[in-house]
């Protein structure tokens, strides 16, 4: 989903500014980022949204869809009132998950009166590399906050695998912020955002044998506007040439671009670009290496394209 990057064209601009924060990751050494004005072709909302509009009740959901497997789509249903946190922009949120499986079945899972769905659209991958897709999800606790939950089919049922703890406390939330094998080691990770609007914390988890497992975290990131339904302020993208994806995502005030990736199986700073506004609408990344150029939009209404 990070990877999705819209047709731009060809872009030019004015260099602004050149900003360099490097940390010692040696394939990152001596790269100048210069941050450009975008041509005025490039879509408002930088990454147009393709997905179809979730059926079940829930204004703003949308359905996540997967080419393989035993899972092809997922979405919320079930609108409800019962948490009334509010932070992508009404009191909404979801009961339920649905599914329809590679044999057209759909199939349904209902939450207890004590959590709900605090997410636009469910994740589609297979995490292990096992040939069924997992079903990874944002559910929060009405009085311990939001937890990463994933959910998956077992024996024609839709059940929940695995789970982060909640935050521990009400009104706390978290956003998903990429999918990728950022670690190198076999399968895919997920990387998520706790409390982005009070000092986020980037965390990288692992899922291996029905278990997740903490990989590790960094501190003061953000990847959502408190109200904003745009949960893709982030992006993968292989910065360094080297075959793996590195995540990059705003600074907790917005203002600056922090690339993410894995020295010796931690996560490692490997670069942070410095704009002259905050980021606010969705993230794209197009090429790798000396090549990639990310894309994004700020709050003052204009879209810069940071390349090397």
């Amino acid at each position: 989903m990070n990877r999705q990057i819209g047709q731009f064209g060809q872009w030019r601009g004015r260099v602004l500014a050149i900003a360099l924060f490097v940390a010692s990751a040696p394939a990152m050494a001596g790269d100048a980022w210069q941050v450009r004005t975008a041509d005025a072709d490039v879509p408002a909302g930088i990454v147009p949204e393709t997905r179809q509009p979730a059926p079940g009740g829930l204004a703003d959901g949308l359905v996540a869809v997967y080419p393989v497997g035993d899972i092809r789509s997922a979405w919320y249903e079930m609108p409800t009132t019962r948490y009334r946190h509010a932070v992508l922009g009404d009191g909404t949120e979801a009961g339920a998950l649905a599914v329809e499986t590679a044999t057209g079945q759909t199939l349904r899972l209902t939450l207890p009166e004590s959590v709900v769905f605090e997410d636009r659209y469910p994740r589609l991958a297979d995490l292990d590399g096992d040939g069924s897709v997992e079903v990874i999800t944002i559910r929060a606790s009405l009085t311990e906050g939001a937890a990463v939950t994933i959910y998956g089919l077992d024996d024609g049922r839709l059940v929940e695998r695995a789970s982060t703890d909640f935050i521990g406390r009400a009104h706390r939330w978290l956003n998903i912020a990429g999918i990728a094998d950022f670690d190198g080691r076999p399968g895919l990770d997920i990387a998520f955002v706790r409390t982005p609007h009070i000092g986020g914390t980037l965390f990288f988890y692992g899922y291996r044998g029905g278990m997740l497992f903490a990989i590790g975290s960094l501190e003061d990131f953000s990847n959502h506007v408190i109200g904003s339904r745009e949960l893709r302020l982030s992006a993968t993208a292989d910065v360094d040439g080297d075959g793996r994806p590195e995540l990059a995502l705003p600074s907790h005030n917005r203002r600056s671009l922090r690339v993410i990736g894995f020295e010796d199986g931690r996560p490692a700073a490997r670069a942070a670009i410095t704009l002259p506004g905050r980021i606010d609408k969705a993230m794209a990344a197009r090429g790798g290496g000396s090549d990639l150029m990310f894309i994004v939009g700020l709050d003052d209404g204009s879209v810069r394209e940071l390349a090397r």
